[in-house]
């Protein structure tokens, strides 16, 4: 008989974009909740931040969702779970072309004769 305890589901959509590739994404995330909010009368200590309190007759659930939706989405959000992302030195998309590919580098050391191979 501490308080009341919140128990729930919370259902939101979220867009963004991958993590890798820069695609938009859109998706449908699910937060489950439980919460005790104590009587403002209990005998809780007035300095505990981390307790939950009853507001009158009222429940404030805006924290609760917030920190449960948050909680609840991807750290990287993909749009495949093999997404093979972006080039990292020209920056193609490797979904498009699987088979990116780059010339061995040039060592800058030898440029300069490079550009001569190239005049002949």
């Amino acid at each position: 008989m501490e308080g009341v305890l919140v128990t729930g589901t919370a259902q939101a959509g979220l867009a963004g974009e991958c993590a890798r590739c820069l695609d938009p994404i859109e998706d449908d995330i699910v937060a489950r909740f439980q919460e005790l909010f104590v009587y403002d009368d209990s005998e809780a200590d007035e300095e505990d931040e981390g307790v939950s309190r009853l507001e009158g007759d009222m429940v404030d659930l805006e924290p609760l969702l917030r920190d449960a939706v948050v909680l609840a989405l991807p750290f990287q959000p993909l749009c495949e779970e093999d997404c093979p992302g972006l080039c990292t030195e020209c920056g193609a998309r490797l979904k498009d072309d699987p088979d990116h590919t780059h010339g061995a580098p040039i060592d800058p050391r030898w440029a300069g004769l490079a550009a001569l191979q190239d005049e002949d």
